[in-house]
């Protein structure tokens, strides 16, 4: 008897009163195989029963299982839906379904007539579709179908979290808990120095100690591996090293991305004489129960999918495990009986775990939860119920790139090509290529790139080495094998995935199958980089240019219609071409590296983005022409496509461009002749004179170009040709363009007639530099500022060098004008230098009269 069966009464009971329940029962207490064949019979007839789980290889392990115990085959009683794999029947009443089918099934019957059940399996993984479909049943549950019972099943998560969020005002949902039952686990730690993800050294540290257990114990082998990559070069060196596999050992590796059979015969216990080492992602963690497994090695290392919000892309990043997912993989070691934990780390670090994995929804792409809620007519997450609800600037992202595709019109509302996206099992970039492509007849090459970006990359390169990346290179080998061929080892240098391979042919014959695409169809390899920009609009990407003169560089810059930075090996064919369509970047640092791209033609975007491209009039000072630039330009994104001269720009832009020059630049940029550096001192002489004259330092000219400066540029196009005098002069109003000359001359006249310049550069003291003989005659210091204000004079000797400098010209007759005729007589002999300056005749010559 299974662990989980003494408490199914009592969650069939909860279920009774409540509708609704949690269940926590570690991993292999049976509660994914015990509990819906269990709760079945609790139905009505005519009912069924709907099962989650969040991998395809354990909901096709789970119906086989308890087909298997009903003594049938799948698709009797029991059955299963994932994806591009279906065996349900009309007897069926036990559906194990991939949690995106849920949704689906959400979206064409929102009541889910005919179930009674619906389950959640391995909830705590917390996936995206786990959230969105708890969240639409939910409401399914509270509008239409208050019968419909719901269980949430868990072995690690917070039971009360979750019953408080399925209650209702009888209060939280009632949690059911099942002890479960292992065997003891001898825990070893065999930590790898300086680890920093799974690196070659963690590889060889894995690599010893699966020999190790090979050699010292008995039963099967599981190894936690990061991803299908870690699994792919271990596998191969245990192949290549026969001492270290014993007798009668093969090696089976076990991820999501394998052929069903694959997968099934990784989990199917071993023949006797056999041993196995499984070499598994985290799918083996939990749902799976795989036979005879008495040891795990745990590498510590997960690949999660991490969506960065700053370049709208999703990138898988390896991180270490949880403590919960630890735990149940050391679990595994214990179900048959005493087994040995392998951990490839220090115990201390055992307290650095995070206790739980994050939930997908808080860090994830969440387009297609955007469109599934679209669909339903939900625009706002909150009008649901969430565990965790999604990040209100990520939703946002998620709903742009979808006016973008066409799936949400202006005001957010999902339209009809909205409606068929959400009809494909696919992710809304893709789906929107395949539909888009069918309109212009490329929808077999649409379906062959779905197939190939739905999966990793089938071309392999060697560590350090860049792979080609040409997508067309990845079409070629597929179409090759759609024809019979036999595909190469090698590519280029770079190593051909078999297996991705025929999985993408496989794929891509699906998806024909689904679009009715003919085989026959036609396939024209230029046409993939349109096709890619359909699915990436926001990752178009052109080349930028090497500035002359610039040494070769080992990488091609390209900039990204969202304006990021991305790099190509400057090796590669592709970095020499204008246009890419980027379908996969990744990388660290300010600039992505493109990891998969197609050639793309400017004369394609500017066809079939026409409605996005935007036509930008740039109005602009050019400092080295030292005059306005108009330029005309079409834009995609953050992408020139056109650009050219703009004949005849409007005036207001020119004069704005201007005014921003000068306010960038300086008012030094102005063409300030000596007329306007005289004005604008005279001006500030007014203005300490009397605050009411406006101010003309720096600070406020700058603050009131739009008031004085953009009058004088009407019908300009440089600076240079700015009549600065004219500018100020719009500082003043009339009254005080009136007073100007009288408050403030530019000259003041002297006994001889001559008009002298008056130098305001000191506003508080404007200077009169005269020779003193030009004075003779007048009795007192000229005044300015209606007398209030006597200027300073500079008196200069007949070579008009300074001799004396004073306010008070009567003061200078009687004292210091002796002393001063004195020194200048013996010095300028022929001069006239009268006993009495004050009835003198003022004189401009140098000889005696």
């Amino acid at each position: 008897m299974l662990p989980i069966e003494p408490v199914l009464p009592a969650l069939a009971a909860a279920l009774e009163a409540r509708g609704v329940a949690v269940l926590q029962a570690p991993p292999g207490a049976g509660k994914t195989t015990r509990v819906p064949l269990h709760l079945l019979r609790t139905l009505p007839a005519g009912r069924k029963l709907v099962m989650l789980e969040p991998r395809r290889i354990a909901a096709r392990a789970a119906a086989r299982y308890m087909a298997r115990s009903l003594g049938e085959p799948v698709g009797a009683t029991v059955g299963y839906r994932v994806r591009l794999d279906t065996r349900v029947g009309p007897t069926t009443r036990v559906e194990v379904v991939t949690e995106g089918v849920l949704t689906r099934m959400l979206q064409h019957d929102a009541a889910l007539e005919g179930v009674g059940v619906v389950i959640f399996d391995e909830f705590h993984e917390r996936s995206l579709h786990a959230d969105l479909g708890l969240a639409l049943t939910l409401q399914s549950r509270a509008i239409l179908r208050p019968d419909l019972r719901l269980l949430v099943m868990s072995a690690t998560l917070d039971g009360a979290r979750v019953a408080a969020l399925l209650g209702d005002a009888e209060g939280p949902a009632p949690v059911i808990t099942s002890e479960g039952r292992a065997f003891p686990v001898d825990t070893r730690h065999v930590p790898v120095p300086g680890a920093r993800g799974f690196d070659r050294e963690a590889e060889r540290r894995t690599l010893a100690t699966i020999r190790d257990a090979l050699a010292t114990h008995e039963g099967d082998l599981l190894v936690f591996l990061p991803g299908a990559g870690e699994i792919a070069r271990v596998g191969q060196a245990l192949r290549n090293d026969s001492a270290a596999l014993p007798r009668g050992t093969w090696v089976a590796p076990l991820h999501g991305a394998l052929a069903p059979e694959l997968q099934d015969r990784a989990i199917a216990p071993s023949v006797p004489g056999e041993r196995k080492v499984v070499l598994a992602t985290n799918a083996a963690e939990t749902s799976l129960t795989i036979e005879g497994v008495r040891v795990v090695v745990d590498t510590g290392w997960m690949r999660v999918p991490r969506f960065d919000a700053r370049r709208g892309m999703t990138r898988l990043e390896t991180v270490r495990v949880s403590r919960a997912s630890a735990d149940q993989r050391r679990g595994r070691a214990g179900r048959v009986g005493p087994g040995t934990c392998y951990r490839l780390w220090d115990a201390a670090e055992d307290h650095g775990l995070v206790p739980h994995r994050t939930p997908e929804i808080l860090d994830a792409d969440l387009a297609p939860l955007a469109l599934e809620l679209a669909e339903a007519g939900i625009a706002d997450p909150a009008a649901l119920r969430w565990l965790d609800a999604p990040p209100a600037a990520a939703f946002a992202q998620a709903r742009e790139l979808l006016r973008e595709l066409g799936a949400l019109d202006a005001e957010g509302r999902i339209t009809a090509h909205g409606r068929a996206l959400s009809g494909l099992a696919a992710h809304p970039r893709i789906g929107h290529m395949l539909l888009r492509a069918g309109e212009w007849g490329a929808a077999a090459l649409a379906c062959d790139l779905a197939a190939l970006l739905a999966d990793r990359d089938l071309l392999r390169a060697e560590p350090g080495m860049p792979a080609d990346a040409d997508l067309r290179l990845r079409l070629e080998l597929l179409h090759g094998l759609a024809r019979g061929e036999r595909p190469p080892a090698t590519v280029h240098g770079l190593r051909v995935d078999q297996g991705a391979l025929h999985r993408a042919l496989t794929e891509s014959r699906a998806w024909r199958r689904t679009l009715r695409v003919r085989d026959d169809a036609r396939v024209a390899l230029d046409d993939a980089g349109l096709l890619v920009a359909l699915a990436w609009p926001d990752r178009i990407a052109q080349r930028r240019p090497v500035p002359a003169g610039a040494p070769g560089a080992a990488t091609t810059r390209f900039l990204l219609r969202s304006g990021s930075g991305a790099e190509l090996d400057a090796r590669q064919p592709l970095a020499q071409r204008s246009w890419l369509a980027v379908a996969e970047l990744g990388g660290i640092g300010a600039a992505d590296r493109i990891f998969l791209a197609a050639p793309l033609e400017q004369g394609d975007i500017e066809r079939h983005f026409a409605d996005q491209l935007e036509r930008e009039r740039t109005v602009e000072w050019d400092a080295a022409a030292g005059a306005v630039r108009a330029r005309e330009r079409m834009r995609l994104g953050a992408l020139v496509l056109r650009e050219g001269p703009l004949r005849d720009p409007e005036p207001a832009l020119v004069s704005r461009a201007l005014l921003a020059a000068v306010r960038r630049e300086g008012l030094g940029v102005l063409p300030w002749n000596d007329e306007a550096r005289s004005l604008r001192a005279r001006l500030a002489f007014l203005h300490r004179l009397d605050p009411a004259w406006p101010a003309v330092d720096d600070d406020a000219l700058l603050a009131t170009l739009e008031d004085w400066l953009a009058p004088a540029l009407v019908a300009t196009s440089r600076l240079d040709a700015v009549r600065v005098p004219d500018a100020l002069l719009q500082r003043l109003d009339w009254s005080q363009r009136a007073r100007l000359d009288e408050l403030a001359p530019t000259h003041l006249a002297v006994p001889t007639g001559s008009r002298i310049r008056v130098d305001y550069g000191d506003p508080a003291a404007p200077v009169l530099a005269v020779r003193l003989q030009e004075l003779f005659g007048m009795r007192e210091s000229p005044t300015l500022g209606a007398g209030r204000v006597p200027v300073v004079i500079h008196l200069l000797s007949p070579a008009m060098r300074p001799v004396q400098v004073t306010r008070d010209l009567a003061g200078f007759w009687r004292s210091g004008y002796f002393d001063v005729r004195k020194e200048l007589k013996g010095r300028y002999p022929k001069h006239y230098w009268p006993d009495d300056p004050l009835t003198a005749e003022p004189r401009r010559g140098t000889g005696k009269r």
